[in-house]
């Protein structure tokens, strides 16, 4: 069945396989998508949305780059928003609401699509290993598959295990086996492993809803799209709605704690901090009598809702009973409950920034395998994992993003660097130059980058071209010319702004912070600049950015060139720290484990000092 060697095996179908087999493939390698059922390609597990918090700049991050994620979002996408508009760009995150049946089937036929790309469903049980290098793949028939790189993008199946309640049985996912056999062989082979736990909430009947009793959460007016292809914007858009718990329905859920897996001890493991299952958000903010529920459609025409907000795996009769103490929900009926599940993953301080493991040569790990929580996280790994494959193999130069390239290049970062105890979640926060890193301008950052490697095609530049000497012509066109007084002063006295005694640049007026571009589109030169040279509305954002926000980008600029200089120290490979004495014992043994490749690396990792680092600058002669 397998007689020819494959270039890239990815082991796993979730968002990190599907984007890893995609980017390899469309690079030119022969390429397998090996996984348990090809009816779940691109499943969302949990959650049916796309984006948030920084969370949309990596979608948008991998479209750039020329990943698929952003293409099937917009394909199956029901509602979207433009997250925190109210605060400044860097801030500003999409969201799309998806219709979870068709994203599926959008990645499905997406992938069938893509030259290069076979597929076979089987469970994978362990590794071909020859030396320190990978060679192939087991399944669970015995076959062996030959390829000269493996992805490994296991998700929550390695060794899966599903509590409701005082139950627990295997599982990867509510009706789909666990993932046995390639835990204990990479355990062998002298990796380190642990275990890991999400949840998900119940399912239900929205027929069965009361939803006058809710707030409706609709979309933007205006809404916006994630990919910088020419997908089309959304015509018409589902409702969301809003409901709340209660002290009522905090009681009742109380009532099945001495049956929760999460007290009574079943669950050993760590829990995503930032999405909290309902009874660990009452346990530990018992002064809150209230917490917000999210109630999110499934799709276009399906009755089947999602209940953001009340993670739980609490026993069955437990959470139906306190559901039905929510506003809205009292004649709720279930389509499943909601469950918590357990799973193996291997901490990411293993791999080298390309997302290749160090003990095994041509092995990548992404995803949940690293322990990371979310679907953007997972993809933009599998996106990482199947470039740098590809490229070992045709003997290129690793694609590594930095820190101030993208968020991507933080959360590979991070994960390298300082490795994670908790399922690891991205957030604005997490980036020194989120400033430089906005939703708006990712193709501007990547995707010539993208293009270099083989991945982004000639379209996307030429679209990345078009859009960025459109805004620099616009943004020239402020810093050069004049207004006067009495064309600018009416509309600045309608914002109770302070009016201009002579003429002055459009640039420094524009920079005003309650000046917006739509208060500049009422002057006739600007809109007639607009009209003659047809500036779209992502022109028009990424120009207003640049105006208002050009000396915070400026300075985050110089910021990122100082860290640049400690990035070009390199350490020499397989450097001996315990030669330097003056070296902390914590940071000795810190440097020793992860081996950074930079000094700037070096100083990231938690429990390395400024003196250490000092040390090691003196050592290589800086």
């Amino acid at each position: 069945m397998f007689a020819e060697e494959y270039d890239v095996i990815v082991v796993g179908g979730g968002h990190a396989g599907a984007e890893a087999a995609a980017a390899a493939a469309n690079m030119g390698s022969k390429t397998l998508l090996i996984t348990m059922n090809l009816q779940t390609i691109g499943q969302m597990s949990c959650n049916p949305a796309m984006g948030g918090i920084a969370k949309g700049q990596i979608v948008r991050e991998i479209d750039a780059l020329g990943g698929y994620s952003g293409i099937v979002t917009d394909k199956s996408a029901i509602q979207f928003k433009m997250l925190n508009k109210s605060k400044g760009p860097a801030m500003w995150s999409p969201r799309a609401q998806n219709d979870r049946m068709r994203f599926a089937e959008e990645w499905r036929l997406m992938l069938e699509n893509t030259p290069n790309c076979d597929f076979y469903q089987e469970m994978v049980k362990g590794l071909l290993v020859e030396g320190d290098k990978v060679v192939g793949v087991r399944t669970s028939l015995g076959i062996d598959v030959k390829g000269r790189s493996v992805v490994l993008t296991n998700g929550t199946f390695l060794n899966g295990l599903i509590h409701i309640g005082d139950k627990q049985f295997g599982g990867g996912r509510a009706g789909e086996k666990a993932a046995t056999g390639i835990t204990e062989q990479l355990a062998d082979i002298g990796f380190e492993s642990g275990r890991m736990k999400t949840g998900t909430p119940p399912r239900v009947d929205g027929r069965s809803l009361d939803y006058s009793k809710m707030i409706v959460q609709p979309g933007d007016e205006r809404p916006e799209k994630f990919s910088y292809l020419e997908t089309q914007f959304l015509t018409k858009q589902r409702d969301c709605h809003m409901s709340h718990t209660s002290k009522v329905v905090h009681d009742l859920l109380r009532e099945g704690f001495d049956r929760s897996p999460m007290f009574n001890g079943r669950i050993k493991s760590i829990g995503p901090r930032y999405c909290p299952s309902i009874e660990d958000k009452i346990n530990r903010f018992a002064d809150k009598d209230s917490h917000q529920l999210f109630v999110e459609p499934e799709g276009w025409d399906t009755v089947e809702v999602y209940v953001n907000g009340f993670s739980t795996s609490l026993p069955e009769d437990v959470q139906f009973k306190a559901l039905c103490s929510v506003k809205g929900f009292e004649k709720v009926k279930f389509f499943r409950p909601g469950y918590a599940i357990e799973y193996d993953y291997f901490p990411p301080t293993q791999l080298k920034h390309t997302l290749e493991t160090k003990l095994i040569n041509n092995l990548y790990f992404a995803g949940q395998i690293n322990g990371t929580t979310g679907y953007e996280e997972a993809a933009s790994q599998g996106l990482m994992a199947g470039i740098n494959a590809h490229l070992k193999l045709n003997e290129k130069d690793p694609f590594i993003l930095k820190r101030d390239e993208a968020y991507i290049g933080v959360l590979i970062d991070d994960l390298i660097t300082k490795g994670t105890e908790e399922p690891y979640r991205m957030f604005t926060s997490r980036a020194e130059y989120r400033t430089l890193l906005r939703q708006d301008n990712a193709d501007l950052r990547l995707t010539p980058k993208g293009f270099d490697i083989g991945l982004a095609n000639e379209e996307r530049l030429k679209r990345m071209e078009t859009k960025k000497r459109n805004s620099d012509a616009f943004v020239n066109f402020f810093r050069e010319t004049s207004i006067l007084p009495e064309d600018i002063n009416p509309i600045l006295e309608s914002l109770e702004s302070a009016r201009v005694k002579q003429s002055d640049k459009m640039f420094k007026v524009f920079s005003r912070p309650k000046v917006t571009m739509d208060h500049m589109l009422q002057l006739e030169s600007v809109s007639s600049f607009v009209k003659e040279h047809d500036l779209d509305r992502e022109v028009l954002e990424q120009t207003e950015v640049q105006v208002k926000y050009s000396g915070y980008i400026a300075k985050e600029k110089t910021n990122a060139d100082k860290l640049h200089r400690l990035e070009n120290v390199k350490i020499p490979e397989n450097f001996d720290y315990s030669k330097l004495k003056s070296l902390s014992f914590e940071a000795r043994e810190k440097l020793k484990a992860i081996q950074p490749v930079t000094i700037s690396q070096a100083s990231r990792i938690s429990g390395v000092s400024p003196s250490d680092i000092s040390v090691l600058l003196v050592f290589l002669g800086r």
